[in-house]
């Protein structure tokens, strides 16, 4: 029998503007837990105004976002919010504050003691190999390539049930971007959490995919595994998106 897969998050009927611009249109789209979805499409198609929703950034106009049955509102957002991580492009760190300091920001918040946030720490440093002795450093005083490190690991403090990442190696150049592609395969895979990762390259979304969801001009014109979308495309939007990318399915940011 086929082992059935719950969704963590739901969106029904969802539409954003911002000012006149529409962003999202009718979307419905449901991420099933401990898989890791993509949101793949060109820039401004909505990729990043969907992830920022689940984790109640900001508001549809219309329609719901549900996170494990709760509703995601202004009223629950926080709460919720701490069951979630979020890694930007680039980690989005805090520079006044260390490593140390960006990833227990959120413990401290909450009160943990001393020994717990060291712990944790520890354990963090090790699944994603960060050197140690760059916990005490700035931001500025780390690589690219170490600061995304800092990001996911600030993410994963909390021990969240589902981890959101908003395009997190676009910034990296392809030698570091590459390694940092499998080393985040194998942290999803020792997690095994439930992940959804914006991008905009169809390569990253068929290595790190068991969902992938392709936009354009803020709806949904496809959705289901790599091997679906080149075998079956919905449309000639889809067929000319994958063509464009072809190089990139076989090796994707220069893998080897």
């Amino acid at each position: 029998m086929a082992r059935i897969i719950a969704a963590v998050l739901e969106l029904h009927a969802i539409e954003k503007s911002f000012g006149d611009a529409p962003a999202l249109r009718s979307i419905d789209l449901v991420i099933p837990g401990g898989r890791t979805t993509v949101l793949i499409g060109p820039s401004g198609c909505g990729k990043s105004t969907l992830l920022r929703l689940m984790i109640g950034l900001i508001r549809a106009d219309r329609g719901t976002v549900r996170f494990d049955s709760d509703e995601v509102t202004p009223a629950t957002a926080l709460r919720l919010r701490r069951r979630m991580g979020y890694v930007i492009q680039s980690g989005g760190l805090f520079p006044h504050l260390t490593a140390r300091g960006n990833v227990a920001l959120m413990a401290r918040h909450l009160g943990w003691d001393a020994a717990k946030i060291a712990a944790r720490l520890d354990a963090l440093v090790a699944l994603t190999r960060f050197p140690a002795d760059g916990l005490d450093r700035y931001p500025a005083q780390l690589s690219g390539g170490q600061r995304q490190r800092v990001g996911l690991m600030r993410a994963l403090m909390l021990d969240p049930d589902v981890l959101l990442l908003d395009e997190p190696l676009g910034a990296l150049d392809p030698i570091i971007r590459r390694d940092l592609q499998t080393e985040l395969k194998e942290i999803f895979a020792t997690l095994g959490k439930t992940v959804v990762l914006v991008t905009h390259d169809i390569g990253e979304a068929g290595y790190f995919g068991d969902l992938i969801v392709l936009l354009q001009e803020g709806r949904i014109v496809q959705q289901g595994s790599l091997a679906e979308l080149l075998d079956r495309p919905a449309d000639r939007f889809v067929e000319r998106f994958i063509t464009a990318q072809r190089s990139l399915i076989d090796n994707p940011a220069g893998r080897a």
